[in-house]
């Protein structure tokens, strides 16, 4: 078995000088993903020693076009800690991080716990208080953006910070199947969106997969706890995510992104 502490010790020293480094896999050889899930709870609990709490989950790869790419049938998940917080209209200070980038999401806020191994979107849906726009602020520990699937579970899915849209929205009163975000840039205008449709279905179908690694800690499906999944943008000087309702609106954001990523490369 892998060195879990060993492995989970450099990329918190990654972090820590904010220098990206190999992939794990390159220099320690390869591991499966139930390692990279001790060495993500090894990782996220130094975190939480230094006062960061875990305060909900982060979804990744949920479209199916990247599971295909990355050859997995599931999405990944990890974890948000409470100083990954920022506040609206807060600036991101890119000297924090290594190489940062900005990914919009859906975020669900949880009212209620969600419990046992089959658990329905419906109720998804019930256990959900509010859904908020939101944008996932990436840092990837690997210098590059260069690593295989263990790597990244192991890297808690890129994680390294978060900011909650000021507007609360009820989820029973709108369709997630079209609702979207759209990500815009000052000045340039349009950056990208995320459209429920293109990640396979309504955000709490991926939501409601949570896999056995959240279902075994459950860290992610307690009340006031917060779930997101998206996929990455290239950083621009300002961002501002918003929820586009209805299916004009889904439609609008889809075709976003399909420029957006047909432009940038991966």
């Amino acid at each position: 078995m892998s060195d879990v502490a060993g492995l989970a010790a450099r990329l918190i020293e990654a972090a820590d000088q904010r220098t990206g480094i190999e992939a794990l896999t390159t220099t320690a050889g390869p591991f499966d993903h139930a390692t990279a899930y001790l060495v993500q709870d090894a990782v996220v609990a130094a975190r939480a020693g230094r006062g960061g709490q875990v305060v909900g989950a982060k979804l990744g790869l949920t479209s199916t076009a990247k599971q295909r790419q990355m050859k997995v049938d599931q999405p990944l998940y990890g974890w948000l800690t409470g100083d990954m917080a920022i506040d609206v209209g807060q600036p991101l200070r890119c000297d924090r991080f290594i190489q940062p980038r900005c990914e919009p999401e859906v975020a669900f806020l949880l009212r209620d716990d969600l419990a046992g191994a089959h658990v329905t979107a419906a109720q998804v849906l019930a256990a959900t208080a509010a859904v908020y726009p939101a944008i996932d602020v990436l840092d990837s520990r690997f210098a590059g953006y260069a690593f295989t699937l263990p790597d990244v579970i192991a890297d808690n899915a890129s994680g390294a910070g978060f900011v909650l849209g000021g507007q609360a929205t009820d989820p029973g009163g709108i369709d997630l199947r079209l609702t979207g975000v759209v990500l815009r840039a000052r000045p340039s205008g349009r950056v990208g969106g995320l459209a429920g449709p293109r990640a396979r279905g309504p955000p709490s179908r991926p939501d409601r997969r949570a896999g056995g690694h959240v279902r075994r800690s459950d860290r992610g499906r307690r009340r006031g706890s917060w779930r997101r999944g998206g996929r990455p943008l290239r950083p621009a000087r300002h961002h501002r995510a918003g929820l586009p309702v209805g299916a004009a609106g889904a439609a609008r954001s889809l075709r976003e992104i399909l420029l957006s990523h047909a432009r940038r490369p991966r």
